[in-house]
C-alpha cells in the first residue's frame, strides 16, 4: 500500500464554505488525526450513482490529497467520475448542506447527491 500522500492539484476542490464547515463538523465531532474526509462515488440513487462525502479511515486502493488543509481519501477508479468536481456547502433558507458541482456528470437529479455519467 502506497503511502505517498498528494499535494498537488487534488482531484476535487472545496469552496470557502465547504472548507470551513468541514473543519467545523471535525471538531465538534473529534475526528482524530488517522482519519480524512472519504470523497467517493456508489451505486444507488434515482440518477444512478450517489456521492460519497464523510470521515472515514484509509483504505487499500485510496489515493491520499492534502486539499485546503484536508485530508482527503478518495480510492482510484472513483477519480474519474469526480476530477474537477467542486464541493460547496450552503446555508441558506431554501437549502442547507453540501453541494456537488460535477462537471462529469451527463445529468442529476432535483436533490443533488445522485448522477449519471
Amino acid at each position: 500500500m502506497s503511502t505517498a500522500v498528494e499535494t498537488a492539484q487534488g482531484p476535487v476542490t472545496f469552496t470557502e464554505g465547504a472548507v470551513k464547515e468541514l473543519f467545523k463538523l471535525k471538531d465538534q465531532q473529534e475526528i482524530g488525526d488517522d482519519f480524512g474526509l472519504r470523497v467517493g462515488v456508489e451505486g444507488g440513487g434515482c440518477s444512478g450513482m450517489n456521492y460519497v462525502l464523510g470521515f472515514d479511515q484509509k483504505k487499500d486502493g485510496d489515493q491520499e490529497y492534502i486539499i485546503d488543509g484536508i485530508k482527503v481519501f478518495m480510492h482510484k477508479a472513483h477519480g474519474l467520475y469526480l476530477l474537477g468536481m467542486q464541493i460547496d456547502f450552503q446555508d441558506g433558507l431554501n437549502a442547507r448542506g453540501f453541494t456537488f458541482n460535477n462537471p462529469n456528470a451527463a445529468s442529476t437529479c432535483g436533490c443533488g447527491t445522485s448522477f449519471s455519467v
